[in-house]
């Protein structure tokens, strides 16, 4: 991404300050240091500020050598963060005995309301001050404290509530160096925690985005408002071009002192200026912070490519087939057959007998005739790593599957868990890279293209339609009870490949991504995740990106948004669920549209499998019904703080065709045409049809929901009848007009069925045929809304990468 035109950012100063500081033994700047940096960086200069050492016998010239009438004196303590809460920032009379006065008094009282302060704030105490208490904890917090920084005082131009800015960046586990801004003050995060999302802050990744288009997203908070002075009684204190150019600095920063820069002296590991305030449109930093450290070894990268030898194997070994039951081993085997995989090209691995089931086993890998394919795992975990060192050892397989727990979930099973990752990742090191690991805890694949499922759920548990035909998607999810139960509970979701990735012991959701975004038999990708990997969360952004860029579609969604949560899924999958805001923000910026619930996710997968391939141009929406309450519904549900939808203004002539088929089924003295549109409980299946067709071609609708009254007595509607008007599959029926209509659109369309049991083999016949069906209209507009709104954004995606 380019830079901001003017903006100089002097690296090689700001290095030298992290190398000052590393030789002094620290890993963080001090305030003023902060301010030196802010300088340096090509964004507005910092105030003046003098540092007074403990003991120091400074001159009146040097205490009002200060421009103003005030200055501002801030402690100076590393170990000192809440700075305002123990007295460590006062303002005062620019004369040299109150400047005296207060420095005294300061050095001596901080240190003691520090104390205080831990007291009723023990978890904040610092690993340095734990165990100490009374005098010994005031000398230790003393011996800290560097002196007092005179700092120019620059009056605010308003103390009004949303004046202050705050800015930082923050080196994330997952999703790397995240800038982020907002709402700034003391009480930042009440407002993050208060408001509404996206609205009181804002984050993205540095590696994804540019100060302008970082700028498009703070533009819809409540701080640019106020900013901007679009608020009652509010005037503008800062310009978009200020603005826009501090983003871009601390951008550019973010990526230089980065984990993701290879050639990386120093990482920032969180740098925050809280608050910015502002002086006659200059933005004033009033306090900085920031931390470094240094850059870490990045491991052996996996050979990604071997990816579609675990997809498309050309022959598959398991190890763990019972000869005697159904393990899940044995349950694998059956499943893999079933598909219709070919028996001669599956080896089991297993002594003492000749075959199972008609297929050969051998005694162990080193009878192995071929090298596999895939080799699925299917053991007891204590035996993994083991087996590990020999796969390895003797090049056995290009992919390997490990479908035991045991591997990481739990205390106990993390060091086992750290012995396999670390014979792994030796070998990737090597010039052939070894095999591509897929687990552990995971229930394997199902690939259709592949002709192979190794899920152990046994066929009475889970019924599956194998000659039915899937989709040109797949899914991919950290937890297999996941995927397994959305299969169950939607069979209208058919990916052609779904993929569990379980505890991402080798292969991660980021690899996933990468490899099925070159895929010819993908156009949608959906993911659920729990957690990332280090680093992976960004890998997997890229990945989101190059996809968009390639014309696929990329539904998300991520478990662990509340601290509950977030424990939870620590406990299933051993991986850390890392921060949800920072993590929904660079994934939806990557492209992908996020879903915020399991049943949105299936929403959103669903219309993606069906709609990928139709036009979206904008997201002006039709909506039309024979029942009154689903119209009206349909209106109330286009508003929303999560998504923006409006209804569509029909032309003159889309008007002029639906009064015409009004009047030739004597509904005109019934139904007045507007939007959304009540077609009347009389309407027949031929009414819907024909509007629905006279709405596609208006050229102003990019999309359609339509209600289909299951309960009309006009409309056909029911599976088993003896009446012939309610027959679905008759020729004149819904079910053949609407998919006539929806097979020749380009526009998209989608049905409503608010109905009962009575009415699925209606249902399963409109999404056999490319309809998504709803079973309430407030849930179809607001999918709708969401993947349009998606489309759209991946459409500004492209068309930027064109530019």
């Amino acid at each position: 991404m380019d830079t901001y035109p003017g903006l100089e950012i002097n690296f090689e100063a700001i290095t030298e300050l992290f190398r000052t500081a590393q030789g002094e033994g620290r890993s963080f700047l001090f305030e003023y240091e902060v301010y030196n940096l802010l300088a340096r960086s090509g964004s507005e200069t910092p105030p003046k500020s003098i540092l007074i050492p403990p003991g120091a016998r400074s001159s009146e010239d040097e205490l009002t050598a200060l421009p103003g009438e005030k200055v501002v004196l801030k402690i100076v303590s590393p170990m000192i963060i809440h700075k305002t809460e123990v007295g460590g920032v006062r303002i005062v009379a620019k004369t040299p005995n109150s400047i005296r006065s207060a420095v005294r008094r300061m050095l001596y009282e901080v240190p003691e309301n520090y104390a205080q302060w831990f007291t009723k704030n023990p978890d904040a105490v610092h690993e340095a001050y734990r165990g100490l208490s009374g005098e010994a904890l005031i000398t230790a917090i003393r011996r800290d404290v560097k002196g007092v920084l005179m700092v120019q005082y620059m009056p605010p131009d308003s103390g009004a509530f949303g004046n202050e800015l705050i800015v930082g960046l923050r080196n994330t586990r997952e999703f790397g160096m995240v800038i982020s801004a907002g709402l700034g003050g003391t009480d930042t995060e009440l407002y993050a925690k208060r408001f509404r999302k996206g609205q009181a802050i804002v984050a993205a990744s540095c590696e994804l985005i540019d100060g302008e288009s970082f700028f498009e997203l703070f533009r819809k908070t409540i701080s640019y408002r106020k900013l901007a002075g679009l608020t009652r009684g509010q005037r503008r204190i800062v310009t978009d071009e200020q603005l826009v150019e501090c983003f871009s600095s601390f951008i550019e920063m973010g990526r230089r002192y980065s984990h993701a820069n290879a050639d990386a002296e120093f990482v920032i590991e969180e740098m925050e200026i809280n608050p910015y305030a502002f002086t006659d449109f200059l933005m004033v930093p009033l306090d900085g912070m920031c931390r470094f450290s240094l850059p870490q070894a990045i491991e052996n990268h996996r050979p990604v490519a071997k990816i579609d030898h675990l997809i498309h194997p050309k022959n598959i070994g398991i190890i763990g087939v019972s000869t005697t039951r159904k393990n899940f081993g044995r349950i694998i085997l059956d499943n893999i057959l079933a598909e219709g995989y070919p028996g001669q090209d599956v080896i089991l691995i297993r002594d003492g007998v000749n075959e199972i089931e008609g297929v050969a086993c051998v005694p162990n890998l080193k009878s192995l005739p071929v090298k596999l394919d895939l080799l699925v795992v299917a053991i007891g975990a204590q035996q993994v790593p083991e087996l590990v060192d020999e796969i390895i050892s003797l090049d056995a397989a290009n992919s390997v599957m490990l479908i035991p727990g045991g591997m990481g979930e739990n205390e106990e099973s993390k060091e086992r868990a750290a012995q396999v990752i670390a014979k792994i990742d030796a070998v990737h090191g090597t010039q052939n890279g070894g095999p591509v690991f897929l687990g552990a805890n995971c229930m394997g694949v199902v690939s259709h293209p592949g002709n192979y499922d190794t899920w152990f759920i046994p066929e009475a548990k889970l019924p599956k339609d194998r000659t039915a035909p899937y989709h040109r998607s797949t899914l991919i999810s950290q937890s297999g009870a996941f995927m397994l139960h959305r299969s169950s509970q939607c069979p209208e979701l058919a990916p052609a490949y779904m993929v569990s990735m379980g505890n991402q012991t080798d292969l991660t959701l980021g690899d996933m991504i990468k490899y099925f975004k070159d895929s010819d038999q993908v156009d949608v990708i959906a993911v659920y995740a729990e957690g990332f990997n280090d680093l992976d969360g960004l890998e997997f952004c890229r990945a989101v990106r190059q996809a968009v860029l390639m014309g696929k579609e990329v539904v998300f969604y991520k478990a662990g948004r509340t601290p509950e949560g977030k424990n939870a899924t620590s406990g299933h999958t051993a991986s850390l669920a890392g921060d949800y805001m920072v993590c929904e923000s660079c994934v939806r910026q990557a492209g992908a549209i996020v879903a915020r619930s399991f049943t949105e996710f299936q929403d959103l997968f669903l219309l993606a499998e069906n709609m990928s391939h139709k036009k979206i141009q904008g997201n002006r929406l039709a909506a039309m019904s024979g029942a009154g309450f689903e119209a009206v519904g349909m209106a109330d549900s286009i508003q929303s703080d999560d998504y923006h939808i409006q209804l569509a203004t029909y032309s003159q002539s889309t008007a002029a065709k639906i009064r015409e088929i009004l009047v030739s089924k004597r509904l005109d003295a019934l139904v007045t045409v507007g939007n959304p549109l009540d077609i009347n409980p009389s309407a027949d299946d031929e009414t819907h049809a024909l509007i629905v067709d006279a709405l596609v071609q208006d050229g102003a609708v990019d999309a359609i929901v339509v209600g289909l009254d299951p309960l009309s007595p006009s409309m056909h509607t029911l599976l088993d009848t003896a009446v012939p008007a309610f027959a679905m599959d008759a020729e004149n029926g819904i079910v053949s007009l609407l998919s006539e209509v929806t097979a020749r659109s380009e526009v998209p369309i989608i049905g409503v069925i608010d109905g009962g049991r009575l009415y699925d083999p209606l249902r399963d016949a409109l999404l056999k045929n490319g309809i998504p069906v709803f079973p309430v209209c407030d849930r179809a507009v607001a999918a709708v809304s969401l993947y349009i709104e998606g489309r759209l954004y991946m459409d500004t995606i492209r068309a930027g990468a064109a530019i």
